[in-house]
């Protein structure tokens, strides 16, 4: 088969593979796993596992490397420290100690089957340790997981694993050498990682500044892509001819960047390469997968999938449970990490390449690996019924959190529903106390919860994001919902809550920018409040007032782009002390409610042609006290209550036409 279609036949399968994956709303992974099995040496044998698309997989996990490089932060690791070196730190020491003791205990059982000395004992034992980030991340994204008890900590142990990979790219190649020189070459790879790590991060972040800056003041895309390639690859070459592996280089040049203002753009640069090529990887890693050792071999692989399930899941629910949390969320941290991840199959292969794994032991390895992946959505998707049945006290403390928020909200009433409660939160509520308005935050994070409630704010623990929470919050008695977070996933599952069941409390949204605009209106919001905007009509009004133009116009240009942005703030309603020249004819709100013999009575709303004189329905409040879409055709009820944008005498005209025809 020529290059051209070999490369057309990875694509199609890779295609395929993740069409079918999403369809199934599975992780696009698992499509090029499923490709590369099915396209490889060992089931149809259109593909042979071609040394071109290896070092094409090499490059994904380089690229990989990178990625994780240009997440890395010292403050996020400050702000997690407790899960990352705590739980995360104790439970990568003791997953590996009890692989390690695993792998050597199967040898001694299988007798001299397999040659396992200690070297691959801990090379298997690193290979165990890993999590997948990429499917438990994405499914915890989507189910609004991630700020919760369990999300946190599941959280904190993938970020120290994938530290962990770092001095286990460093090891591992050393473990492969002869027993007498092992020692030696071990201090070498050490001394030389320290050496080089050290020269780089010491001098490197002034200089990958200085020359980043240089390249993006040419001003050309294509110039500024071509050098994070050089970079990139560079690095990792570099690390290489030290005698380590490429994605060690790869990983500092991902810190050297992250340490500069260029972070986000290259992120988003680097984003297809590492997507497309790290599909490519694991494309390979299927090639290598033969299915014929599932029927073979099956209660090998069987012991190799349940034993280390069952073995990471036990311990990081002992860790979890011995520092402070409940069972349940033990439980559900340790159902969410107990499979394999993209790095163990980094190390395993990096393990084969220097002879440190069995042939024998090499596919059924691999196979339990991918099956374990192939489990993990099952596992998060069951997560909660597993936990019910398997720890009765979980629902005891669902059911008193559920009391005590429903006991900080029982004698409030009309109150303002502020869903999270970080900073945005928090201005928010120090508004409503000054206009003596109600309100009760729902938020996630333990500390500021103590703290805040200390202080005497009204903010319970609670996740908003579940319906027991915003029930016992008091939703159906809410005048409104402020959701002041930025997770999609999160705010859309507030919106589908209080829209079947509690549909006239309107919600304010706060997001990033315009692009789930339409999919949150869509979903029940309100109104949307994008960041980007807010901040562009603050700048504006700043650079205008400083270039002298007078503060009135200033103001009256901000509300005018804020009035062709927002329905709710269209206008303002009209008070003894606005009575001045300048504010008599400015678009404005009125509140017109429809009394007994009104002319609107009966008729459809879109029958009185407001629009005609100038006036737009901006919200209809039902004569029950619900709040309705003011949809044309809805017909209009004594006691309903209509809010009208417009000016003064737009205003009087439609006030007329509703009440006397």
């Amino acid at each position: 088969m020529s290059s051209l279609a070999l490369t057309l036949l990875y694509l199609l399968a890779a295609v395929l593979g993740v069409v079918v994956c999403r369809s199934l709303k599975l992780p696009p992974m698992l499509g090029y796993l499923a490709a590369g099995i099915l396209i490889g040496p060992h089931a149809l044998a259109l593909a042979q596992d071609s040394e071109g698309v290896r070092h094409l997989g090499e490059f994904g996990v380089v690229f990989l490397m990178f990625a994780i490089g240009l997440e890395f932060s010292l403050s996020k690791l400050r702000a997690m420290r407790r899960y990352v070196f705590g739980l995360g730190l104790m439970q990568v020491a003791l997953t590996m100690a009890l692989g390690m003791a695993g792998m050597l205990l199967l040898a001694r059982w299988v007798g001299g089957v397999w040659n396992i000395g200690w070297q691959t004992a801990l090379a298997l034992g690193g290979t165990l340790v890993m999590s997948s980030t990429a499917i438990v991340v994405k499914l915890m994204a989507e189910r609004a997981e991630l700020e919760s008890e369990h999300g946190r900590r599941v959280l904190g142990i993938l970020l120290f694993q994938d530290l962990a990979v770092v001095p286990l790219l460093v090891l591992i190649p050393a473990l492969g050498s002869s027993p007498e020189r092992l020692m030696v070459e071990m201090g070498l790879a050490l001394l030389k990682a320290t050496v080089l790590v050290g020269v780089l991060l010491a001098g490197g972040q002034h200089v990958m500044r200085w020359w980043l800056t240089l390249v993006a003041r040419r001003k050309s895309e294509e110039l500024f892509m071509l050098n994070l390639l050089l970079i990139t690859l560079g690095l990792a070459w570099l690390t290489e001819q030290a005698g380590l592996s490429l994605a060690l280089g790869a990983f500092i040049a991902g810190v050297l960047v992250s340490e500069t203002e260029y972070r986000h753009q290259v992120g988003t640069d680097i984003r297809p390469f590492h997507d497309v090529l790290l599909g490519l990887f694991f494309v390979t890693v299927g090639m290598m997968l033969d299915w014929h050792i599932l029927l073979e071999r099956w209660a090998l692989v069987l012991g190799l999938l349940v034993v280390p399930l069952l073995l990471k899941m036990g311990v990081i629910l002992a860790l979890a449970r011995g520092m402070g949390a409940t069972t349940g969320v033990s439980l559900r941290t340790g159902l969410y990490l107990a499979q394999a991840g993209e790095f163990g199959f980094v190390l395993l292969s990096l393990t084969q390449e220097h002879g440190l794994v069995p042939a024998a032991l090499m596919n059924p390895i691999l196979a339990a690996m991918v099956l374990s992946m192939l489990a993990t959505p099952f596992l998060i998707l069951h997560s909660n019924r597993i936990v019910m049945k398997l720890v009765a006290s979980d629902w005891l403390q669902q059911s008193l959190q559920m009391t005590t928020i429903a006991r900080t909200s029982i004698n409030t009433d009309r109150h303002v529903l502020i869903c999270g409660y970080g900073r945005c939160g928090q201005n928010l509520a120090r508004m409503l106390e000054r206009e003596n308005i109600p309100y009760l935050a729902l938020d996630l994070d333990p500390d500021r919860v103590r703290q805040a409630a200390a202080a005497g704010d009204s903010v319970v623990y609670g996740d908003a994001t579940r319906l027991q929470a915003l029930v016992a919050a008091g939703l159906a008695r809410a005048s409104a919902v402020a959701v002041t977070y930025l997770d999609i996933p999160a705010t859309l599952k507030v919106l589908a809550h209080t829209s079947s069941h509690a549909a006239h409390v309107p919600v304010v949204v706060r997001t990033q920018d315009d692009q789930y605009l339409d999919r949150l209106q869509a979903a029940g919001a309100t109104e949307v409040v994008p960041e980007a905007i807010e901040g562009s009509l603050m700048l504006a009004s700043h650079a205008m007032a400083l270039v002298g133009v007078p503060m009135r116009r200033v103001l009256r240009r901000v509300q005018e782009q804020r009035d062709a942005r927002y329905n709710l703030l269209r206008g303002y309603f009209h008070g003894a002390d606005d009575d001045t020249a300048s504010e008599r004819d400015q678009e404005r709100l009125a509140s017109i409610t429809l009394p007994p013999g009104s002319a609107a009575l009966g008729r459809p709303l879109g029958e009185m042609a407001l629009h005609a004189v100038g006036a737009q329905v901006v919200s209809l409040r039902r004569g029950t006290g619900r709040m309705s879409a003011a949809d044309p055709g809805t017909p209009l009820a004594e006691g309903d209550t209509l809010v009208v944008s417009g000016h003064p005498t737009a205003l009087a005209l439609a006030e007329d036409r509703l009440l006397r025809g």
